[in-house]
């Protein structure tokens, strides 16, 4: 039964060379170890995609995405945790409902002459004072979790009068933001059956309201399903395109991962498989260490084969080429003992 061994020297994998192993002659126990020149290999198909999936897990939008989507399925807390209160959503918020109330302002004064068979101007100014109200509470939130804060007194009980109103705050502004949403959600389905009514010809009497109506309705139906999208892109696509990658894009960090310049410096070479006891030199200490090595890489826990590409990481624990990259890629530790790469 042939026993697999592989012995990486100390010297040449500190300098980063690569080696390669030979079987020995018959008769012979002794390692024969010679230089092997590093050959310019093809990256694989999928490089540019695992690149392309470690650039979008650490991107800001996504890791927002995902900061939603466990708020929405978690627990909430209190207001500092809502991922939407942070101060780029609010000014997102801001600008689209300045656009919103901009626009239907401008249509309904271009479009006096018009006349729809249902009250769509009606339906377009209960729609703008939606808007007007989001933005007073869109204030109200900013003052609340922005402005307030860092006005701290040493008195504990100014402490707990400010902790009391703050909730009671809090418990206000969520009132109204319900009473909001239920006033969109009647106010969509009224639309909804205003605007796409076929038995009148509402577009050839007022198409600019017409097209108006439409738009704003398309865009509450987007944000309406945007906890559906939400969950197809988190639970469906991104598992399908992980496993297609071969990446874990729910793990990706921006401070984690090594570059492929670290990577390229780390020592590798060829295992070979011998059929006896060997014994590099007169060094009995390194042979009796590495001849007590597990030969199998512990990411894939696949055992190592005859002309196989391995790589030693500083802290001397080998693993296959292929799937130490792969995790350097993700996080720059050793899968064993943790130990943290060189930056």
């Amino acid at each position: 039964m042939n026993t697999r061994y592989f012995f990486p020297p100390e010297s040449l994998c500190n300098s980063g060379s690569a080696v390669s192993f030979s079987n020995p002659p018959p008769g012979e126990g002794r390692l024969v170890v010679g230089p092997r020149h590093r050959t310019s290999r093809a990256p694989p198909p999928s490089s540019f995609l695992v690149r392309m999936a470690v650039r979008i897990s650490r991107a800001r939008w996504f890791s927002f995405l995902r900061r939603v989507f466990h708020y929405q399925n978690g627990s909430r807390s209190d207001l500092g945790n809502n991922p939407f209160n942070s101060s780029t959503w609010m000014l997102l918020e801001f600008i689209a409902l300045i656009i919103q109330i901009s626009i239907t302002l401008f249509t309904l004064a271009v479009s006096k002459t018009e006349k729809p068979v249902w009250p769509m101007r009606i339906w377009i100014v209960g729609y703008d004072i939606g808007c007007v109200l989001s933005l007073l509470l869109l204030y109200g939130r900013y003052r609340h979790l922005h402005l307030t804060q860092g006005d701290g007194f040493s008195l504990s009980d100014i402490e707990q009068q400010r902790g009391s109103e703050e909730s009671r705050i809090s418990h206000l502004m969520n009132k109204c933001r319900t009473s909001l949403e239920l006033f969109f959600a009647i106010w969509f389905v009224m639309g909804n059956v205003w605007v796409f009514d076929s038995r009148f010809g509402s577009f050839t009497r007022a198409p600019k309201l017409h097209v108006l109506c439409i738009s704003l309705l398309a865009w509450n139906a987007i944000c309406y399903s945007f906890p559906f999208l939400l969950f197809l892109l988190l639970c469906c696509c991104v598992p399908l395109i992980s496993n297609f990658v071969g990446y874990n894009m729910n793990m990706g960090s921006t401070e984690k991962g090594a570059s492929d310049d670290q990577i390229s410096q780390l020592p590798s070479w060829s295992y070979k498989e011998v059929d006896s006891n060997l014994e590099l030199g007169n060094d009995t200490d390194c042979n009796s260490e590495l001849s007590n090595e597990d030969p199998e890489c512990c990411i894939c826990l696949a055992k190592y084969k005859d002309k196989e590409e391995l790589r030693q990481l500083p802290c001397t624990h080998v693993f296959h080429l292929k799937c130490v990259d792969h995790w350097l890629r993700i996080t720059s530790c050793c899968p064993l003992c943790k130990q943290e790469l060189q930056r």
